[in-house]
């Protein structure tokens, strides 16, 4: 919520009547300057007031989505991990802050010591700086504690290189599936530091724009059964390319799959030099006569097919084909949320506990990428769907790994073939 501050026992104003309008309003002339004042002073005492987590801040009708609230959870989870393994505050770049809630929960929960809040339209600015002032004030002890911009994102990431301006953090909350700044944006982020990248480019990750996917990720995207996860796998594939390419590598920490949108995010960690290992950047096939899925490697091109005998495989690729989370990072989110009691391990209904715990799961470097739809293994089977955590069971005591999927709640993650999938799901309801 906005603060307000008393200048006499009769007045306030807002935070920003204490700060220049933006550029583009103070080329008109006084009397509309300050009719645009009471215009914004009058939204910002007018706005709707939100919370997250404890953090208070405010909206007016600049975009916002209450259900990107765990997303948020998760990276503010991992930016004070990331502090307390540095030893230090971090330097955090918000690329399309938009009202700034991300920043305000970087610098009141995250362990950020700086946070640079950037969004290309100027009217977000109001809204922005009365968020920040009101959790911080902009100096603090001599130092800097966060500042406002609004250029294009691509133009940001070239001043920042060009000034040696570098990041522990750069959170990058796009719409769309633009990919025009992944390489601009990992020339500032430090070695050892954190990208998180945002899509809601459903369309490319459902296999309905393979040209639009391949000129974006570098990836050629057909329809599978599990494109949400698809989509995943392009975005880290697309950024493993671009970090090649500048002569690092990356590997994802955790990729989180949200409904709304469709929303597909994942934070990366940029390490130094190039990793020549493609070993978990290949190709995914799937069968649609027999529902069989399967990884293929770049020496198995011209070979592929599926167990079944059918030549007619599905293909998708180039996709990160590894797991899509760092147990040791979600093992250690998980443990900071329990102590920051936004998870309970005796709640069956918390959200965010069942989400990192599903997470942990899906780490088992045997679980091959995508995932078997139950409702599709009961309809081969001509029999009503088993229970998700009994047909796990029966997989593990089988020896096979097998786990929930955070992106398909009524799905498993398995590399037990489609076939055997049948057969237990059949000896499970005889």
């Amino acid at each position: 919520m906005s603060s307000l501050f008393l200048l006499t026992p009769h007045r306030t104003i807002s935070p920003l009547s204490l700060s220049p309008l933006p550029k583009s309003l103070q080329l008109l002339p006084p009397r509309c300057q300050i009719q645009a004042r009471s215009r914004v002073d009058a939204q910002l005492t007018t706005s709707t007031s939100e919370s997250e987590r404890g953090v208070e801040f405010t909206t007016g009708d600049l975009f916002y989505r209450r259900e990107s609230a765990s997303a948020r959870d998760l990276a503010v989870l991992l930016s004070s991990i990331a502090q307390r393994r540095l030893g230090r505050g971090l330097r955090v770049l918000d690329a399309m802050c938009g009202c700034g809630v991300r920043s305000v929960r970087y610098l009141s929960q995250g362990g950020a010591d700086f946070v640079w809040a950037n969004d290309a339209f100027e009217g977000c600015r109001p809204r922005i700086l009365a968020n920040l002032s009101s959790v911080t004030p902009r100096f603090s002890r001599d130092a800097r504690r966060w500042v406002i911009t609004h250029f294009h994102a691509n133009r940001l990431f070239c001043e920042c290189y060009l000034q040696k301006e570098f990041f522990d953090l750069v959170d990058i909350d796009s719409f769309g599936g633009d990919s025009s700044f992944l390489r601009s944006a990992l020339c500032v982020v430090k070695i050892g530091g954190f990208l998180y990248l945002t899509s809601t480019d459903g369309r490319s990750s459902g296999g309905h724009r393979p040209s639009r996917s391949l000129a974006s990720y570098g990836a050629y995207v057909q329809p599978m059964p599990f494109s949400n996860e698809v989509g995943l796998r392009m975005l880290i594939g697309g950024a493993m390319r671009e970090a090649s390419a500048l002569g690092y590598h990356i590997s994802p920490v955790f990729s989180y799959y949200s409904y709304h949108g469709p929303v597909f995010r994942v934070m990366l960690k940029l390490g130094k030099g190039k990793d020549d290992d493609i070993s978990q950047y290949g190709f995914i096939g799937h069968c649609n006569k027999c529902g069989h899925s399967q990884t293929f490697s770049w020496d198995e091109l011209g070979q592929i097919s599926c167990p079944c005998g059918n030549a007619k495989v599905l293909v998708s690729g180039p996709l990160w084909t590894g797991p899509l989370h760092s147990a040791e990072y979600v093992g250690e989110m998980l443990e900071l949320a329990r102590e920051w009691g936004w998870a309970y391990s005796n709640d069956k209904n918390d959200d965010l506990d069942r989400l990192l715990n599903v997470m942990i799961d899906e780490c088992d470097p045997q679980l091959p990428p995508g995932y078997i739809k139950v409702d599709e293994i009961a309809k081969q089977a001509k029999l009503n769907s088993p229970p998700i955590s009994t047909l796990i069971h029966a997989l593990k005591m089988e020896g096979y790994a097998a786990s929930r999927s955070h992106v398909e709640p009524n799905a498993i993650k398995t590399n037990c073939p489609m076939a055997s999938c049948i057969d237990f799901a059949m000896k499970i309801r005889t």
